[in-house]
């Protein structure tokens, strides 16, 4: 009985063994992820609290090496894509696959139109890839040179110095730029200055993966969720519920609609999660259906078996 019992631990571990061995080197892309966050966002507030809930843990812990950029809190994408530029630059690797959320994503094809021999992927993440409506109604209910458009401004740029301060950047920051850029007006001039590179300009659909830009090929892929009430303890669920009202029937995450997020490659569109679930906050609040870590991993997976 003794000996049946030793050799079922044995087994036991064993297995236990190999499966973590499989999973070892499951993330271990050539080139180092970069996670780019969105706006009103930050690497990170003292240490304590990530932009990307967990998100570096889980892929580091299977062999990726990763970075969390820090942008402006809120500025325009082309202001924060040389932010994101000079960042890459100063971390003197030969090329970076960028992870990108939200605003995150046009700051990142930015940043590849300026060092395109720096990037080797983009993934876009619940993107603002063809503007945002909630945006679009933001903007029509704060009349340009208003007092309500100065004082939105100033609490904005308040509230990204304040970010600031607790992160240990300095970046600039522009709140009437942000709302601007993020615009269905304002990215559709962003999208003409980069020539549509991984966006398609006709339809709601992705476009080719591989997206050459300045004669360097770079791969782009892209995924999002639909739903917006996904977990009841998440007290940010109520505020997407309001916002998620400027779509009427369109399909969207709470902030952006799906046709907007689509961008070179796309993973997936019907995820139950919404736009705060895609970086895994409010501190892992999320559906039971869809787990965004495991996206996170799999798209390094994905990275790591074409050579990225």
């Amino acid at each position: 009985m003794r000996i049946r019992f030793t050799t079922a631990v044995m087994l036991g571990l064993a297995m236990l063994s190999a499966s973590f061995l499989s999973h070892a080197g499951y993330t271990q892309t050539r080139h180092p992820i970069v996670l780019v966050h969105g706006v009103t966002g930050f690497n990170t507030i003292g240490g304590l609290i990530n932009y990307f809930h967990t998100i570096p843990w889980n892929l580091e812990r299977s062999g990726a090496r990763v970075y969390s950029a820090s942008v402006s809190f809120v500025n325009s994408s082309e202001a924060r894509g040389q932010q994101l530029a000079n960042y890459i630059n100063g971390l003197g690797h030969a090329k970076v696959n960028l992870m990108a959320h939200s605003q995150g994503a046009p700051t990142s094809r930015v940043a590849a139109s300026l060092i395109p021999h720096k990037i080797a992927s983009i993934t876009s993440i619940d993107g603002v890839n063809k503007g945002s409506r909630v945006a679009d109604v933001v903007r029509g209910i704060l009349p340009p040179g208003s007092s309500v458009e100065g004082g939105a401004d100033a609490i904005a740029n308040a509230l990204g110095s304040l970010v600031n301060a607790l992160s240990g950047s300095d970046n600039p920051q522009d709140g009437l730029a942000a709302l601007e850029t993020l615009t269905t007006p304002g990215t559709t001039r962003l999208n003409n200055a980069l020539g549509w590179k991984g966006v398609n300009r006709w339809s709601c659909s992705g476009t080719n993966e591989n997206v050459w830009i300045g004669g360097h090929r770079i791969k782009f892929f892209s995924w999002t969720g639909r739903g917006v009430w996904t977990n009841v303890f998440d007290a940010t669920d109520p505020f997407l519920g309001i916002t998620s009202l400027a779509f009427g029937s369109e399909p969207n995450d709470g902030l952006v609609g799906v046709c907007s997020t689509k961008m070179g490659n796309v993973i997936g569109t019907h995820y139950d999660m919404n736009h705060v679930d895609a970086i895994n906050h409010l501190f892992g609040a999320r559906s039971v259906w869809t787990n965004p870590v495991s996206l996170y991993r799999s798209q390094a997976n994905r990275l790591m078996n074409r050579g990225l």
